[in-house]
């Protein structure tokens, strides 16, 4: 009971990460009878897309989605009070896997030679390149082991969030949302607002 009381929060993200997962893992098919070979299901969704269209469009909105929400965590916790940094690795580590995995199917699609004909393609590889080591350090042993570094190390995530809300813009994807909510995110990040906002937090709890 103490492990779930101390844990539940993590453990909520990573469930909510994983599901999707698990919907798109049944479209892929692994065959161990000759050597590994990994394929797709044919008409997995229906005739609108393919499949490899389907998984690449799903993993890129749950990545955009993912790195929104770990960028809500500070201006949440300035708005309510409320933060977990465990939570907050969580999300950021959902973020890199679904990144992750949305590359690994554009590559699959179009190839990595492909990754450098588009400014829009371009500013993906970046982020995901960013992330890469945000992911390797999102644990308590890089936090005990890297301290004040580890933060300056995190702060990259304001980079793959501006890179990746310019990849969804050039591709004219829905792309207005998440910028807008990100933007709002960094306002109540201002110091004078930030201040006003926690100042009236504390008066409203007192009263």
């Amino acid at each position: 009971m103490k492990f779930l009381k101390r844990n539940y929060g993590w453990m909520i993200v990573a469930l909510l990460a994983a599901l999707p997962m698990l919907v798109l893992a049944k479209m892929i098919q692994i065959d161990w009878q000759n050597g590994l070979t990994i394929s797709l299901v044919e008409n997995a969704v229906g005739e609108d897309r393919t499949t490899l269209e389907m998984l690449y469009h799903v993993s890129g909105e749950f990545a955009i989605r993912w790195m929104t929400a770990v960028l809500t965590c500070t201006p949440f916790f300035i708005l309510f009070g409320i933060t977990n940094l465990f939570v907050r690795q969580a999300v950021g580590i959902a973020t890199a896997v679904w990144s992750l995995v949305h590359f690994v199917l554009f590559i699959w699609a179009e190839g990595f030679a492909e990754t450098f004909t588009q400014v829009n393609y371009i500013a993906g590889f970046v982020a995901v390149l960013i992330l890469i080591p945000l992911l390797l350090t999102s644990n308590r042993k890089s936090m005990k082991l890297l301290i004040a570094t580890w933060k300056k190390l995190q702060s990259f995530s304001y980079v793959a969030i501006i890179l990746s809300l310019l990849h969804v813009a050039l591709l004219e994807k829905t792309w207005l949302v998440y910028a807008v909510v990100v933007g709002l995110g960094f306002v109540i990040r201002i110091p004078v607002v930030k201040e006003k906002i926690i100042a009236n937090r504390l008066k409203l709890s007192k009263a």
